[in-house]
């Protein structure tokens, strides 16, 4: 994977995967993310905490630390701004994989 593809797309993956999982922590995130692109893609810490943190500055995201069997752990969720904002983020990614497919692979040849 291009990494620069993946820098510009990370908001918008986490954002998704906390709209259908409600919360999140940071491990769990690149876990799924591996898991569901077949190792496809895969997370670095450094580049996904800075995400998050960046998120979280823009109240899009809120984080509360627990202790989790002897460890803390961050857990990420959307605010209700977030909510909103992944409404309209998922579906100008929609709109904007859908003309790439166009591109990539056009109905027919252009006449030009």
């Amino acid at each position: 994977m291009n990494p620069n593809l993946l820098r510009g797309s990370l908001d918008t993956i986490v954002i998704k995967l906390l709209k259908d999982h409600g919360e999140m922590y940071g491990y769990q995130i690149t876990q799924i993310v591996r898991e569901m692109t077949k190792d496809g893609i895969q997370l670095t810490e450094g580049a996904l905490y800075p995400t998050l943190h960046k998120l979280e500055a823009k109240d899009i995201l809120t984080s509360e630390t627990r202790m989790i069997a002897n460890r803390y752990r961050k857990y990420y969720r959307l605010t209700t701004q977030g909510n909103e904002r992944a409404i309209t983020l998922l579906q100008q990614m929609e709109e904007y994989l859908q003309q790439m497919s166009l591109l990539i692979k056009p109905l027919k040849p252009s006449a030009i």
